[in-house]
């Protein structure tokens, strides 16, 4: 086996679960984040059934729950009328799954608990305020810049995983197009204390369709544990960050969304671009890309950090198999041939039509997505073949019959 560790450029949840993944097998690992710690702001948080079966697999998934919160069932409302027009139960994938439900967890969680499993290797190890700034993949290595105090530094090893982002420097580095396109609107985070659960009847995940204003509204368990809900809402072009995160336009806002006596606790603004794109390729000889630095899209659906930990977990697992003599080298050819591929068909498209169906206008339009959504849910094939393909279960299945 090579001694070279294998390399990883970013140190979120995809970074140090890749990590982990390779360490378990007895894989030397160096991870890489230019941050000085883990980015605790709010982002992803939902894991799907699919991403719990390998969350399992590296060990991670008790703490996971006990940190998180278990929501078996999700709801589709009308806004305009607050009325729930269908609702879905991962109970029904009980024969498909050990784990029939999603647990919402914050990724900032997420990472912490693989960071603190790796301390438990000798050969893996995580620097923060370490910068890759540069890379030169060579035949049969990869040669890493790092910027470390101020100073550079050379790091070698066996491969590279790009997990450091959107605007990651080692798709940039390797001149890799990022087609897609970027929304016009701006996408708002407004986290409150409010119960929207106990006052109103919604689920821990629930998605408002309203041809003028769409919304997510989903529930976490908080750093305190004591639970929050997060409201997502689509901003105007051209609106300022003044004029969207001010005191007095959240408030209205929640108010306007369900109306209460009293002022909404509202404990963290947010304001992002949004994006649609996917890297024209995933590999690039001993270099290769997962998680945001292969593939961005909008959070409607909660799929984006589930198929980065199944780009981990695919990564990992060929990655550990070719560098213990397991399988030839030209195994590693599969990454690219069967991630790409499984991003644009299942994260892709489904959140796309998420976000079209939720912002739909056209009244007859809107009626009809109603309708198909009542009959999915109140049939039980049609309601579990839904429920596959959301969870990613699916293409898991999909994924392992390929190979």
């Amino acid at each position: 086996m090579n001694d070279a560790p294998v390399l990883v450029a970013g140190g979120g949840p995809v970074g140090v679960i890749t990590a982990l993944a390779l360490a378990q097998r007895g894989i030397p690992v160096r991870v890489f984040e230019a941050a000085e710690s883990v980015n605790d702001a709010p982002r992803a948080s939902t894991l799907h059934p699919a991403t719990l079966e390998m969350l399992a697999a590296v060990g991670l998934l008790d703490e996971v729950t006990a940190r998180g919160l278990v929501a078996r069932t999700f709801q589709f409302w009308d806004r305009p009328t607050r009325s729930v027009v269908a609702e879905f139960d991962h109970a029904i994938l009980k024969d498909d799954t050990a784990y029939p439900y999603v647990v919402q967890c914050e990724q900032h969680k997420i990472a912490n608990l693989a960071i603190e499993k790796l301390r438990a290797f000798k050969h893996a190890e995580v620097n923060f305020s370490s910068p890759v700034t540069a890379i030169a993949p060579a035949d049969d290595h990869v040669d890493i810049t790092v910027t470390v105090n101020g100073k550079e530094q050379t790091v070698s090893g066996s491969y590279l995983v790009g997990a450091d982002g959107g605007r990651s420097t080692v798709r940039k580095a390797l001149d890799i197009p990022f087609d897609g396109y970027t929304f016009p609107e701006r996408f708002l985070v407004l986290t409150t204390l409010f119960d929207f659960a106990t006052e109103h009847g919604v689920a821990y995940r629930a998605y408002f369709s309203d041809p003028d204003e769409w919304t997510n509204l989903f529930k976490v368990a908080g750093d305190d544990g004591k639970g929050r809900w997060r409201a997502v809402f689509p901003t105007l072009p051209g609106q300022t960050d003044e004029e969207v995160l001010n005191e007095a336009a959240t408030e209205a806002r929640l108010q306007k969304f369900f109306p209460k006596s009293g002022t909404y606790d509202i404990v963290h603004r947010n304001i992002y671009r949004v994006h649609q794109r996917v890297a024209a390729r995933f590999r690039h000889g001993r270099v290769f890309l997962a998680g945001d630095s292969a593939h961005v899209n909008n959070p409607i659906g909660g799929l984006g950090l589930n198929c980065g930990i199944h780009d981990a977990m695919h990564v990992s697992g060929l990655l550990s198999s070719v560098l213990r003599g397991e399988c030839p080298v030209s195994e590693l050819e599969t990454y690219d041939a069967v991630r790409r591929p499984m991003n644009i068909e299942y994260v892709q498209q489904q959140t796309i039509a998420n976000k079209k169906r939720l912002e739909e206008k056209e009244p007859a339009t809107r009626q009809a997505n109603f309708d198909n959504l009542r009959r999915t849910a109140e049939d039980p094939v049609a309601h579990r073949a839904f429920l596959m393909r959301t969870s990613l279960l699916e293409s898991v299945r999909k994924q392992k019959a390929a190979a």
